[in-house]
């Protein structure tokens, strides 16, 4: 999903920092062309949009001949025309390409005259003929660049494609390009549609109407085409799942095993959704899914399902839901340098525990398993590498020093290296590649959603025998809170949960494509209902659930039935971090910063605030000094500048002074030293005033 929304993106060369909501809005002509749900939330919001399902974007065509045509159909050459005729009320100007090719006297017949002739196949399909009756003047469009989409040609109100059509289309006997060389369907630029009158329906056509849609789904582009009944939900709902659904975890393609990508998340048992959309099938999202229908019951349980958390059930962690695979690689090259030495990897020594997963050849096996510390490659460097090329001789006689590559994954986790790759980098070294796996089950922190911006952590994992269960023996895969539908008013996932409940009850998927209930592209609730109180379910989708932990029936009917869930690649295990002591910078001598430098939590200028307000001067003391860059510095009472203490005589100096008789020894954070020498630097000289404490 990410990399097919990634090919419909449209990024514009806006400045994303001004504060404008004109090029962010929807626009009215953007209809059919660019996608109203996908767009980013955030700075880039309305700035950075997506196509459309059947949007088309043309290229250059030749322009001497439609120049000449042009000519042919009877525009008449500007320098050849008097100052009345120029100026007669019903004469329009001809644009093509923005270059004034003359003037018509009938622009409606020459309009016409175009489009028979591209309707026809004679000029090419992507040229649009705008007549604009304010301006006086007829556009005419070849160049690269424009947005178009398939619209079905209709003829005074009855469109021109016929039942016959159909059906030679069902049996394989026509393609879309034969309707379109044929001038049953054209394609209309967003000028063109100006000069059109569009319904929505075959139905709703009246004889004025020149085109009729093929289909109104195809107004959402394809992130937004795999929301079930995104018409039922509230628009920034869906606009969220755009945004979620590329971080979905799923399969990427059907050789995924056999790639090398830097980074790879993959679910082990996908499953294609129950309730699917027309958007689904055209994409082919059903072969290569990225989720899990699972058993979602709607209710309040435990308490650690507040605000959007969701409570899992162990027995179906067990039985392999929301379980993925982490793939990453690690690359290593065995350089050659100037003087002709060059790396070299050594058989690992026996008994050596860090060295355990390396084969004879001194690279690790693929199928062993490689923890926190081991050594994958035991590599060893030469010390000299400048200076003029050696002999044979002389290479042999090379200093080493060890240059392991260590892996640094979690600690307490244990990955597998999947398999080993060998080849040579454009430089003609040795490269060598790993890609380690990893196996992880969801646990406490883990982040899910549905396909209708309804996100959530996992709140708590809970043993099934505590779970509650249904007249039929089922128990749920989650509990859902159920003060997730009121504010954010997803009517489509109720809907969602009503459709896969009838699906599994009467073994067909259901559809829920956009705007297509008139059409038969998605399922009624009313006949929903009755499928499933058919199958002995109530209409409503409810049902009468048991407590797990005391046995007796709950008091409530449950809103109980499958829902698709993604699991995202948000996991608490790549995010978790905590330090005591550790690494510190060199220049300031405070602690690092970030994750992956495994930094300290820095208490920055508003949490120091809100120290200061309990008044625990101690515990500020504690983290801006103690914790952080205490420093004992030798103070000068005499000239206020920074000293120093002579070891050899045991005694605290005052450059400045030339003595020591006045030196006091005081902490401050070793950041205030260094800015206070940096200023001296600049010839600023800040002095200290001490006072006895």
């Amino acid at each position: 999903m990410a990399s097919l929304g990634h090919m419909t993106r449209i990024s514009p060369q806006f400045e994303k920092s001004r504060k404008v909501s004109g090029p962010r809005a929807l626009q009215p002509s953007q209809w059919g062309m660019l996608c109203p749900c996908d767009t980013p939330e955030g700075e880039a919001c309305g700035l950075v949009k997506n196509l459309a399902l059947m949007t088309h974007v043309t290229t250059d065509e030749e322009e001497s001949p439609l120049i000449s045509l042009c000519k042919c159909l009877g525009v008449e050459d500007l320098e050849l025309l008097s100052g009345e005729e120029l100026h007669t009320p019903n004469s329009f100007l001809v644009i093509f390409n923005g270059l004034i090719l003359g003037k018509h006297r009938r622009p409606q017949q020459f309009a016409n005259a175009m489009r028979k002739l591209r309707r026809a196949g004679k000029i090419g399909e992507f040229v649009s003929v705008f007549v604009n009756e304010k301006q006086r003047a007829v556009y005419i469009a070849s160049d690269g660049g424009r947005v178009c989409r398939p619209l079905v040609i209709a003829d005074k109100g009855v469109s021109r494609i016929k039942e016959h059509h159909m059906r030679e289309l069902m049996d394989g006997a026509r393609t879309f390009d034969d309707f379109l060389h044929e001038g049953l369907i054209e394609y209309l630029d967003v000028n063109e549609e100006n000069n059109a009158l569009i319904a929505l329906y075959e139905w709703e056509a009246t004889p004025e109407t020149t085109h009729i849609e093929i289909e109104p789904f195809t107004i959402l582009g394809v992130v937004a085409g795999l929301i079930p009944y995104p018409h039922h939900n509230q628009s920034p709902r869906n606009t969220y799942q755009c945004a979620m659904g590329k971080q979905a975890m799923g399969n990427i393609a059907y050789n995924q095993l056999g790639r090398m990508d830097s980074l790879l998340y993959l679910l082990v048992y996908p499953q294609r959704p129950l309730l699917t959309t027309r958007t689904i099938e055209l994409v082919g999202y059903d072969k290569l899914g990225a989720g899990q229908n699972a058993t979602v019951a709607v209710m309040s349980y435990s308490g650690y399902d507040i605000e959007d958390a969701i409570v899992m059930n162990k027995a179906s962690l067990d039985r392999g839901f929301g379980r993925c695979i982490v793939l990453k690689k690690y690359t290593c090259t065995n350089q050659k340098y100037e003087n002709g030495a060059s790396d070299r990897i050594l058989r690992p020594r026996k008994n050596e525990e860090r060295e355990r997963v390396l084969d004879d050849d001194g690279l690790a096996a693929p199928g062993e398993i490689i923890r926190h510390g081991d050594i994958y490659i035991n590599k060893e460097s030469p010390i000299e590498t400048r200076g003029p090329l050696k002999s044979a001789a002389a290479l042999a006689d090379v200093k080493y020093r060890p240059c392991a590559q260590i892996f640094k994954g979690t600690e307490g986790e244990s990955c597998v290296v999947d398999r080993v790759a060998l080849c040579s980098d454009k430089n003609n070294n040795l490269c060598i590649k790993y890609k380690i796996r990893h196996t992880r089950r969801p646990e406490v922190g883990d982040k899910f959603s549905s396909r209708h911006g309804q996100k959530g952590v996992c709140g708590t994992i809970i043993q099934q025998e505590d779970f509650p269960f249904s007249e039929r023996g089922i128990c749920p895969d989650l509990i859902m809170n159920p003060h997730g539908f009121p504010s954010r008013m997803t009517v489509g996932k109720m809907i969602e949960l009503l459709g896969g409940k009838a699906g599994v009850s009467c073994g067909r998927f259901h559809y829920g494509s956009a705007f297509g209930e008139p059409s038969g592209h998605a399922d009624r609730v009313e006949a929903i209902s009755e499928t499933l109180v058919k199958h002995g379910f109530s209409y409503n989708g409810k049902d009468f659930i048991y407590s797990g932990i005391t046995g007796c029936p709950l008091q409530a009917y449950i809103f109980m039935g499958p829902i698709y869930y993604q699991k995202l690649k948000h996991m608490v295990l790549d995010k978790m971090h905590a330090r005591g002591s550790g690494p510190r910078v060199m220049l300031t001598r405070q602690p690092t910063d970030g994750r992956a430098r495994n930094g300290g939590l820095r208490v920055g200028e508003m949490e120091k605030d809100c120290l200061v307000a309990y008044g625990t001067s101690m515990l500020l003391y504690e983290r801006l000094m103690v914790s952080s860059d205490q420093f004992e510095a030798q103070v000068c009472r005499a000239c206020g500048l920074l000293g120093y203490y002579n070891q050899k005589l045991k005694a605290a100096m005052c450059t400045t002074c030339k003595n020591g008789d006045k030196v006091s020894t005081m902490k401050l954070p070793y950041a205030c030293k260094l800015l206070i020498q940096e200023l001296q630097s600049m010839n600023i000289v800040p002095r200290l005033k001490l006072a006895e404490a």
